[in-house]
């Protein structure tokens, strides 16, 4: 393999109030959620409806790291960082910042960022700030609460988990099902479309089911399944719906409510914040009768959940990381739930477009099969190269300046789709700062290999 530390990119460089009713935002938040409303968008090419008010060459300028040249499509690791959030954390580390508790400005200082992270994931998934835990990211925040949860599963319980989602609303049911003795059951996906039929959790789900666990996007193939028919079926049994929106959150607009989870994890570097995840519980109730996994006895809310001190520079830079998801659209106005709908709606007509043309421009490609052909879903995408493993396609896209991941196929969707007998796929994803010009950067490559 060669050095990719010497390989010198030829990416494109790019650029740098009405006050609304609660009743207002709340049937605003259920029409625009197109999580759970499938019917909302289509899966065909929509250029024509690219918001103007989505000015991507100003967005470019809010990142300072893309004047290194590369065309960054690696977003499904994680957006580049916004300026105004590096901003946020290191003044926060600048600034005296203690433990909560005391009555002087430092601590409060502390308590002050704490509430305001709290409010800023509340205002994302439209839930209350009071069933927003905060943790280092959706992984561990999964894990802790499996762990809660298990506590009280026996043999002839069940966990139902789909074949479509991230490892990280897979592995901890399973963990804590192996340890109680209950049965896992699995969503299965569609290997043509990579769709996940939601249909079968009516005959999945049971009496005996305690979490349902499906994600609302997945990072890998880009499908977006119809999470409220899933969770419906749950909740004619009683099954506690835990919806992983770490890659839907960077592009659609949420609601939790909605969606019909009753817990929701989010990650704040998939939108370019920092390493921070968030647990979103829609009734902070529920919170006071799990087992507490703090440090101090008598913790109550969102505390019991949350393991040791936080770390305050990262919170402030997760506050500003919303404001930033918050102002993409130039026309939104509001309160910041408000603009948040707004923003997200422009982000996710303008990459339609976007990936409406890489999806077309790899299509035309005789020695390339893009896996999956899902209608509703966010600009992640995977494919194939025909004779040509997956490693060797993304040292090619290095040596063009095209930042791409590569999959071997062993494990997750891919390895129910069979993509490691191929050589592996090729992983991309847009973020909000692609333009047109990158799109074409990458299909040339592309083609190049043919």
């Amino acid at each position: 393999m060669r050095d990719r530390g010497s390989r010198s990119p030829g990416g494109v460089r790019g650029s740098a109030t009405r006050t609304a009713t609660q009743g207002e935002l709340e049937a605003s938040s259920r029409e625009r959620c197109d999580i759970c409303h499938p019917g909302a968008s289509s899966g065909g090419p929509i250029r024509n409806v690219w918001r103007m008010a989505f000015d991507v060459a100003a967005v470019r300028g809010l990142f300072p790291a893309l004047g290194d040249g590369w065309v960054h499509l690696d977003a499904p690791a994680g957006m580049q960082v916004p300026e105004q959030v590096a901003t946020a954390a290191s003044t926060a580390l600048r600034a005296p910042v203690s433990g909560p508790g005391g009555i002087f400005p430092a601590s409060q200082r502390a308590e002050a960022i704490v509430e305001a992270a709290r409010r800023a994931i509340a205002d994302l998934i439209g839930a209350n700030p009071a069933g927003v835990v905060l943790g280092p990211n959706s992984a561990v925040l999964l894990q802790r609460l499996a762990d809660a949860l298990g506590d009280g599963w026996m043999i002839g319980d069940d966990v139902v988990v789909s074949r479509l989602d991230h490892p990280a609303n897979v592995a901890p049911w399973q963990r804590a099902a192996q340890r109680s003795g209950t049965t896992v059951r699995w969503a299965e996906v569609d290997i043509e479309t990579c769709e996940l039929p939601t249909w079968q959790y009516q005959e999945l789900v049971t009496p005996r089911t305690k979490v349902v666990a499906i994600t609302a996007a997945s990072g890998a193939v880009g499908t977006r399944p119809d999470v409220r028919q899933a969770a419906d079926a749950a909740a004619e049994h009683g099954a506690l719906v835990v919806v992983d929106a770490a890659a839907a959150a960077p592009f659609v607009p949420l609601d939790i409510t909605a969606m019909g989870a009753d817990v929701v994890v989010v990650n704040a570097s998939a939108w370019g914040g920092p390493p921070v995840g968030a647990l979103v519980f829609k009734n902070p109730a529920m919170l006071d009768q799990l087992p507490s996994v703090a440090l101090e006895s008598g913790a109550r809310g969102p505390e019991r959940l949350e393991l040791g001190p936080h770390a305050y520079p990262l919170l402030a830079g997760l506050v500003a990381s919303v404001d930033y998801l918050a102002g993409l659209d130039d026309a939104a106005v509001g309160p910041r739930r408000e603009r948040l709908l707004t923003s997200l709606g422009s982000v996710k007509s303008y990459q339609a477009g976007l990936l409406a043309n890489l999806t077309n421009g790899l299509r035309k490609m005789r020695h390339v099969m893009v896996i999956g052909d899902a209608m509703r879903r966010v600009p992640s995408m995977a494919f194939t190269v025909n004779g040509v493993k997956a490693e060797e396609a993304v040292e090619h896209l290095a040596d063009r300046g095209v930042c791409a991941f590569e999959d071997p196929g062993t494990h997750g969707v891919f390895a129910v789709l069979g993509v490691g007998e191929v050589g592996g796929a090729v992983r991309v994803g847009l973020a909000h700062y692609t333009n047109a010009s990158e799109v074409d950067q990458l299909v040339r490559a592309v083609a190049e290999l043919g």
